[in-house]
This record gives C-alpha cells, sequence and structure tokens, in this order.
C-alpha cells in the first residue's frame, strides 16, 4: 500500500449557516457572494486548510481529496461571466494545491460522471460521443493546467442531492455497464499520457443496470475485465452497503487483478456525525486482517468529513471538539499504513496528544463507545441479516438515520417482522445505556468533551425507550412519555439535535400480510430470483408512482428530501 488518501473538504464549510447541511461536497454557493469569489472567505479557507493538512500529514496520510472537477475546467461555449469566475477558482485552487504540496500532501480531485448546465447540455446535445470527449477533455485541462495534481477520482453512482445550488448540477449519465466501460477507455489514455490515477467509485445508490455494482460480480465483471491498468484503480467501500456496521468485507476486493482502494469512514454519518464517540477501529482491524496478502490493495480512502445530511458541524482537525473523529482517522491510517493493531494505534495516538503514559482509560472508553453503538443504536436482529431489494443491499440500521429517530407504527410493524425477542432487545437497549455514563466518567477523567456523553446519553435514551415502542405492547403511556421526553429533548437542546420523528396513527396493513410482502420484495442473497427480474426490477419501477401514494405514511419526509431523495432507487 502507498496511497493514503483523506478528503480535504472541512475548511469549505465554516460558517454554514443552513439548518442542514449537506456533506457530500464542497458547498461553492457558500464560497460566493453576489455571484463571486468571496474573497475573505478564501482567505479563511486557506489558513484553514493549512492547519488541516499539517494535521493530517502529522496522523500519516500522504494525499488528500478536494471537490471538484466543474470548477476547474474552462469551455470556449461558456459565457464570459462563468468564465471570469471559474479563473477565479483555478487561482483559488492553485493556492491550495501549493499548500497540500508544501505540506506532503498530493492533492486529487473529485468529480461525478457527469457535471452539467445549460450549455453543457446544449454542447453535448450535438452527438452521441460528446458525454466522453466531454469528459476527456474536462481532465486533461485540469493535468495541464495543475501538475502537481496526483489524479481524479470519479463517481458515477450517485448525483448531486435535491439541495445542491450554483453554477454546476451533476446527475446520473451512466446508467448502463457497457456505458461505464465505454467512459473509462475512453478517459484511460488521458490518464496515461500525463501518467496520472483514474480511481473509479463503485458507490452507488442502485439507479439503472450499473446500480449494483458495488456487490454484484456479473456488473462488476461487465464493467472492470480487461480493464487492468497502472494508472486504474477501483475504489470500494468495505461492505455492500454504506458506511454502516454489521456488514460483511466486500468480496469484490478479491476479484479481477485491479489495483483497488478501501473506502473508510471517520465522521460516522449514521452514528452521530463525530458529536459523540463512535469508534471503529476494532472493525477497522478486522477488515484489514482479511485484506492481507492482497498485492492488489493500492491503499485506503478515508472520508473525514464527507458524508450525510445534518445540522452537526463539528469540523475535523479544525475544531478542539472533533476529537472523536480524529481518533478514528488517526487510528484508520496506522492501521493500514503501520501494520499495527487498533490498540497499538490507540496506545500511539494517547502517547502523541496526552502528557501521562496511562493509555488504558481511553482504550476503555473506545471501547465502550463501539459496544454502545452496537448495541442500542443499531438492533442486532436486524442489523446481521443480508437483505436484498432490487440493486441495493438494504442498510443495517434503519430506525435512527442520519439525525432522524423514527417511531411510527409502520417501522413498529416492520421491525417486528425481524425480531423475535423484543423484550430481550429493550432489556439490551437500556442495558446499554450504563455503559455511557461510565464513559461519561473516563471523558472526565481524561479532559476529553464530557458533555458529549451526556448528549449522548439523552440520545439514546430516547432511542432505547423508541424500542419499547416497537416491542412491547403499546399503552397509552408509553405514547404519553415518547411525546413528554421529546419536548424535553428539544427544550435541552437547541439545533442541531436528533430530531424524534413521532406517528402514533395507524398503519392499517396487518402485520402479517407485511411479513409476506416483505418476503416478496425482500431477498436473503445477493442474487435476483426470477421475482426480481419480472416485478422488483421493472414491473416495481412502472407502478411506483401509483404505489407510493398508497405508502406515504411508511417514508418519512427526510428520505424523499435528502440526498437524491428514496424515489431515486426506483429508476
Amino acid at each position: 500500500m502507498n496511497l493514503f488518501l483523506i478528503d480535504g473538504i472541512a475548511p469549505f464549510f465554516r460558517g454554514c449557516d443552513q439548518p442542514v447541511v449537506n456533506w457530500s461536497k464542497v458547498p461553492f454557493s457558500h464560497v460566493e457572494t453576489d455571484g463571486r469569489l468571496d474573497p475573505l472567505r478564501c482567505v479563511r479557507i486557506r489558513a484553514e486548510f493549512e492547519t488541516f493538512c499539517r494535521k493530517a500529514v502529522a496522523a500519516g496520510y500522504n494525499a488528500v481529496t478536494l471537490d471538484d472537477l466543474a470548477h476547474l475546467c474552462i469551455f470556449a461555449f461558456y459565457d464570459e461571466r462563468l468564465k471570469q469566475k471559474l479563473s477565479a477558482y483555478r487561482c483559488f485552487f492553485g493556492e491550495l494545491f501549493a499548500v497540500a504540496t508544501a505540506a506532503g500532501l498530493v492533492p486529487y480531485i473529485t468529480t461525478d460522471l457527469l457535471f452539467f448546465n445549460e450549455a453543457i447540455d446544449r454542447h453535448l446535445a450535438k452527438s452521441d460521443d460528446a458525454l466522453r470527449t466531454f469528459a476527456a477533455d474536462a481532465c486533461r485541462q485540469l493535468f495541464e493546467k495543475f501538475p502537481m495534481v496526483g489524479g481524479i477520482i470519479v463517481r458515477i453512482g450517485e448525483a448531486d442531492g435535491l439541495d445542491v445550488e450554483g453554477d454546476f448540477r451533476s446527475r446520473l449519465a451512466i446508467r448502463t455497464p457497457r456505458q461505464a466501460r465505454r467512459m473509462i477507455q475512453e478517459l484511460l489514455p488521458v490518464f496515461e499520457e500525463f501518467d496520472r490515477l483514474l480511481i473509479f467509485r463503485t458507490w452507488s445508490v442502485g439507479v439503472g443496470r450499473v446500480g449494483d455494482i458495488s456487490w454484484n460480480p456479473d456488473t462488476f465483471d461487465a464493467v472492470f475485465a480487461g480493464l487492468e491498468n497502472d494508472h486504474f484503480i477501483i475504489s470500494m467501500k468495505y461492505g455492500p452497503s454504506d458506511f454502516f456496521r454489521y456488514l460483511p468485507l466486500n468480496r469484490l476486493f478479491f476479484r479481477g487483478g485491479h489495483r483497488k482502494l478501501v473506502e473508510f469512514q471517520a465522521r460516522r454519518e449514521y452514528e452521530g456525525f463525530g458529536e459523540y464517540p463512535s469508534f471503529i477501529g476494532w472493525d477497522y482491524e478486522a477488515i484489514r486482517n482479511q485484506l492481507v496478502g492482497q498485492r492488489s490493495i493500492a491503499g485506503i480512502s478515508v472520508w473525514c468529513q464527507t458524508g450525510g445530511w445534518s445540522g452537526f458541524r463539528r469540523l475535523t482537525w479544525l475544531d478542539d471538539n472533533a476529537v472523536w473523529n480524529e481518533i478514528n482517522a488517526f487510528v484508520t491510517v496506522r492501521l493500514f499504513r503501520d501494520g499495527i493493531s487498533a490498540d497499538q494505534a490507540i496506545q500511539q495516538y494517547y502517547r502523541e496528544h496526552f502528557p501521562d503514559p496511562h493509555w488504558r482509560p481511553l482504550q476503555e472508553l473506545l471501547r465502550l463507545s463501539d459496544e454502545v453503538v452496537k448495541e442500542l443504536l443499531y438492533i442486532e436482529d436486524f442489523a446481521s441479516r443480508r437483505i436484498y431489494f432490487r440493486r441495493l443491499r438494504v442498510p443495517p440500521l434503519v430506525t435512527v438515520y442520519w439525525r432522524h429517530i423514527v417511531a411510527n407504527h409502520f417501522m413498529r410493524k416492520f421491525m417486528r417482522c425481524y425480531v423475535a425477542d423484543g423484550r430481550r432487545v429493550v432489556e439490551e437497549g437500556f442495558r446499554a445505556l450504563g455503559k455511557i455514563k461510565r464513559m461519561e466518567v473516563l471523558a472526565n477523567r481524561l479532559g476529553l468533551p464530557v458533555e458529549d456523553l451526556r448528549f449522548q446519553y439523552d440520545t439514546f435514551k430516547l432511542v432505547a425507550t423508541v424500542r419499547e415502542y416497537y416491542f412491547l405492547d403499546f399503552t397509552d403511556q408509553i405514547e404519553t412519555r415518547l411525546i413528554r421526553m421529546k419536548h424535553e429533548y428539544e427544550a435541552k437542546y437547541d439545533e442541531p439535535r436528533y430530531t424524534l420523528m413521532l406517528d402514533f396513527s395507524r398503519f392499517k396493513l396487518r402485520r402479517a400480510h407485511l411479513k409476506l410482502m416483505l418476503k416478496m420484495m425482500f431477498r436473503g442473497e445477493h442474487g435476483y430470483r426470477l421475482f426480481d427480474r419480472i416485478v422488483t426490477l421493472n414491473l416495481l419501477a412502472i407502478l411506483y408512482p401509483v404505489l407510493k401514494r398508497f405508502g406515504q405514511k411508511a417514508v418519512p419526509d427526510f428520505a424523499a428530501e435528502s440526498a437524491m431523495g428514496i424515489d431515486s432507487i426506483f429508476k
């Protein structure tokens, strides 16, 4: 392994004042004022980026990613206003590249395939080949202008969220394995010419026939077979879904002779965004141990800021209270760069950041944080199942998603279809709360943010009580208690915080019928059944607009309004 990537977008979010922040990419509209780059914001971003790079190198990283290609290439068919703005972006990013290089980090640029605006749409309408040549020309421009850039990281299976604003928006232009393969073949000669790396991400939300590329070996082969190349790396998340726990290692790491990059997440978007400890080191060590001997692994890519929608705003390596993200980022790179254990990495972190040699309390705190997240945020009976729907591996965590705690009658019936002993699950949840109290004591001893553990306790107490609603007999008392707890929680914590989404109105489909429907629609293995090929992959896509009206209570509003929207998985 020789590539240890970290995302460097944290400085761009300083001062973002939206109630909910889209952490999927740089908020370019925030960097601008009156349609131009804000010079004061640029000065601050540069200064904080310098701090970020210095700390990333100290942790063990040697490369940094920044968003994005669209803002660094200029085409003749753009209007003068946009050309002038992009010229300013080029100057600004040139400064950032110089900062990264001076610190010892090779800069890499991200891009979606592909980004669009009205001018690009008109240009691409001229011919069927314009899409691929446009992307290749954009890459060529970047390498000619910025020879210090090490390569480009390409995302095909996911596009901009519904809330993205600005001069460019990405959308899914690659929907089939054939299109993806032809795009790679068009791009690779540019990377060979300039001796740069094309890092191709397989993560997808399941759209189109290429939407299962992150786990389906047939799609993987249809896109990548025979494309082994020194200038080409396939980048995959460690599991066959997003950054969740209870996932097995993606077996595609062992397929083909291509060089591969393993993606990890230090700022755990589904586990609090770094507002409380969610240590992942021992899970990552287990993944590392399974990959030992795989010579094709080129390195790792760690997301320390990117991912998710929330109002939580801690900036890794820039805020004093971002310590939980920083511990994850430090331990992850040391696991793979140095080949040491998670416990040894914890000890190294402690020696570099604490004045005394007694590191065991930090180890205990992190061990408890790992247990609490697994035992209370997740429900193991559900999370440990392999469930596939259409082209997606169903997430192991659905009752708490980003900053939302879901408590409605549909989720109650849904979880009862998968959990046999609900009373045991409730008791386990409340026992886990006691571990947070112990973590609070340890944090106080270590001088770590004690208030984070208090916030975690109050939040997880809501989660534990929602389990009562899911799995015990429904009473007026539990309804009254959850309403009261919701009001008390909201009064105690200003935004940002978790949102308890209460809805006690009845979902009229009987649980036996729901269970039968889930058995039909969901499958336990990734391979497609005949039913999937006829119904879930094809007929369901046609009928979805009609079925959507009847299932509104089953889908929370945030699922339709965040990211690409839940509608995208039915396309």
